[in-house]
């Protein structure tokens, strides 16, 4: 009996067929099954694969190994190695233990991996890779032509959800969980909903990880490679089913599926679709867009990648000077000579803490010394570009307003200062003090280093300056020494006079600093 199948259907199909009389698999001379009740199933793009049922499988097969796949209309595939004398096939084989309606006839039945290098007797069966034609229409011609055009993920996710709808699908709702390299966010979900028309994002912190909420989901099910999720809901779900989908069922819909989006790095996304047509997804719905997963993936790959190359380089250098370096200022040379007040707010004692603190403790008060400078210097217009040590160097451009920088920069010293005291006043606090030495200049802004390693930083008599400064207030007892050009009124400190700073050449002239008090009004 011929059973090959001759299709010219331009959307995505599966169709199973009997094989007449005896088939038979083999490895290498050994049986592997034997039937009279073979299957072959043709699906879109994929070649012919034969089934066999369970109990006609006469290898001895092992336990479900932890490997799991998905597919839209089979459902979840289950993976056992074959178990021969001297030799043990990983994964060689599948299942569809409870395959969904479209795939009903293989449902228990055993397939062979090609991997597993299986030769198939099909007696007097044909069986032959079918014509299957193409599949096209408005999402493949938008995804090859306009897709790229799509400047945020926001609308990315939107104009998706019209061209499944415009396609024919009967979409209520679609999402797609991208997870990202952030320092505060897990990723970002973008949710798309028809009775709205529009995208709502989220971006869950890392505390999603524990949330139950997250953990009997389908999202995480996903992520984590155990294959997707399909689920029927215009009956009532199963006890074992995703809480999540009864909320949806409650709302009219009535066929969901949460299918793996993977990024060339491995990492697994999730998107997920809702229907509330009477009849959910069809076999061609589901089909075209897993064909289409792979390049949808991609375009968010695009995105996820230029936010977490944005987030890491905020992360550890800064936000002006991230956004410098994603500009296009990454050669060794790049930046720009400006003017600024330079902050150096180094961490007093820190020997002395580390060893009555011990080092689990010691570095819990040093990340809480770093997050105190670091949000007062942004709240006050500077950048923090670097921790050096148990130090921070800020710094605060002038622009066209030197006095206002000469302020930010005074201002916030008092308010570290002031804030570390608080600190230290309350229940389980313990006591650190900072040693700030402010200077104003013109400094160089840009890349140094070798052509292998770059740092992006400040170089200038006013950095150096800084940093004396600092180091003279802490044998001086001072929380905070500055230069004279810091100050416009110089009855805001106490005259230290003209101090000699190791490695400057010119004793400068510089002044004590009480934490109260604010200089923001000389800069108005």
């Amino acid at each position: 009996m011929d059973t090959q199948v001759q299709t010219r259907n331009r959307g995505y199909g599966i169709v199973v067929e009997p094989l007449q009389g005896l088939v038979t698999a083999r490895r290498g001379g050994t049986v592997l099954a034997q039937s009279t009740q073979a299957k072959v199933m043709y699906e879109t793009r994929l070649p012919p694969a034969v089934y066999f049922p369970a109990d006609d499988v006469t290898a001895p097969l092992s336990a479900h190994t932890p490997l799991q796949t998905f597919c839209p209309f089979k459902g979840t595939a289950s993976y056992r190695d074959i178990l021969l004398p001297d030799d043990a096939v990983q994964n060689a084989v599948w299942a569809y233990e409870d395959a969904l309606p479209e795939a009903a006839a293989i449902s228990g039945h055993i397939g062979f991996m090609p991997s597993a290098e299986v030769e198939f007797d099909f007696g007097s069966n044909t069986v032959e890779m079918p014509d299957y034609g193409n599949i096209s229409g408005p999402v493949i011609d938008w995804l090859l032509r306009d897709a790229s055009m799509v400047a945020t993920p926001e609308e990315l996710t939107a104009a998706l959800a019209e061209k499944f709808v415009e396609q024919g699908i009967y979409l209520s709702r679609l999402s797609v969980m991208a997870w990202s390299l952030h320092p505060l966010i897990a990723g970002k979900n973008y949710i798309w909903q028809k009775k709205t028309g529009e995208v709502t994002t989220y971006a869950p912190s890392y505390e999603i990880h524990d949330h139950p909420a997250y953990q009997n989901s389908p999202l995480r099910h996903v992520s984590n490679g155990l294959g997707g999720v399909r689920h029927r809901l215009d009956a009532c779900c199963t006890d074992d089913a995703f809480p999540i989908l009864e909320d949806l069922r409650k709302e009219g819909a009535t066929d969901y599926v949460a299918m793996p989006l993977r990024f060339s790095d491995g990492r697994i996304n999730v998107l997920t679709l809702t229907s509330d047509h009477p009849n959910g997804f069809s076999t061609a719905n589901l089909g075209l867009i897993f064909e289409c997963s792979g390049v949808i993936a991609r375009y968010y790959e695009i995105f996820m990648q230029r936010e977490n190359a944005q987030a890491l380089l905020e992360t550890y250098v800064g936000k002006r000077t991230g956004a410098r370096v994603l500009g296009g200022e990454i050669r060794r040379g790049d930046g720009d000579e400006i003017d600024a007040a330079i902050m150096f707010c180094d961490l007093r004692g820190s020997t002395r803490l580390e060893e009555q603190l011990g080092r689990r403790d010691y570095i819990a008060l040093l990340n809480q010394f770093f997050e105190t400078a670091s949000t007062i210097v942004h709240d006050h217009g500077g950048e923090v570009l670097k921790f050096i040590g148990d130090a921070v160097l800020a710094v605060f451009p002038a622009g066209s307003n030197p006095d206002r920088a000469r302020a930010q920069a005074l201002d916030s010293a008092r308010a570290i200062v002031a804030r570390l005291e608080e600190i230290a006043q309350e229940e389980e606090g313990h006591r650190c003090e900072a040693a700030i030495g402010i200077a104003y200049g013109r400094v160089t802004y840009g890349n140094i280093g070798s052509r292998e390693r770059l740092d992006f930083t400040v170089i200038g008599q006013a950095a150096n300056i800084a940093a004396r400064l600092g180091d003279y207030g802490k044998t001086a007892d001072h929380a905070i020494v500055v230069s004279r050009d810091i100050l416009g009124d110089t009855s805001q400190g106490i005259s230290l006079g003209a101090v000699s700073l190791h490695n400057v050449s010119q004793p400068v002239s510089c002044f004590a600093i009480q934490a109260g008090g604010n200089s923001q009004a000389a800069a108005e």
